[in-house]
């Protein structure tokens, strides 16, 4: 394929669509807390957040984390939530490029704004933002876009090892953890 080729298939629309998808504030965060609480619940293994832990983890910090939620414009009731953080790597030995800028999905929550375009709104903001990597493990519900919109499979398999956690096998869908 060629390269104009390869940037015209995977080109993203330079603004989001989604109708209230803003950035998570810190009036937000008990209610934001609660419906990532309500969503992590239907997996087996999963992460609790306490109000003051979902503050400390999830408020935007430029280059760190990003976290935006979709509130209703009628309702004012926050009813999404995308988040990811910056993880960038050196590029060694070019004399153009020095950093790769790449985001990680984070915790994704939809109850109203379709899973895929809620995260088709988050790549658009993340190419904003000059990221030029969008990386997503195959846990949560994350599989239901991942191929419609374009993900690469990796070259391997993400493994976990909990430390004195005794835990079933299980597949990817049942786990609501995502380790830092």
């Amino acid at each position: 394929m060629t390269l104009q080729r390869t940037i015209k298939l995977y080109q993203l629309p330079t603004t989001t669509t989604t109708v209230g998808l803003r950035p998570l504030q810190q009036k937000d965060c008990v209610e934001v807390c609660e419906l990532l609480a309500e969503y992590l619940k239907k997996f087996k293994l999963y992460m609790q957040f306490d109000t003051e832990d979902f503050e400390h983890w999830f408020t935007p910090r430029e280059g760190v984390m990003e976290c935006y939620v979709v509130e209703d414009p009628t309702t004012h009731k926050i009813t999404d939530l995308a988040s990811f953080y910056s993880l960038p790597s050196s590029i060694l030995n070019n004399p153009k490029y020095t950093t790769l800028n790449a985001a990680y999905s984070w915790y994704n929550v939809s109850t109203k704004t379709p899973l895929q375009q809620l995260m088709k709104d988050i790549l658009v903001i993340a190419c904003n933002k000059g990221f030029d990597v969008f990386n997503c493990l195959e846990i949560h519900n994350n599989k239901t876009f991942l191929e419609e919109l374009k993900f690469g499979p990796g070259d391997g398999h993400l493994k976990y090892y909990l430390y004195n956690w005794l835990a079933k096998p299980m597949e990817p869908h049942d786990v609501g953890l995502v380790l830092l």
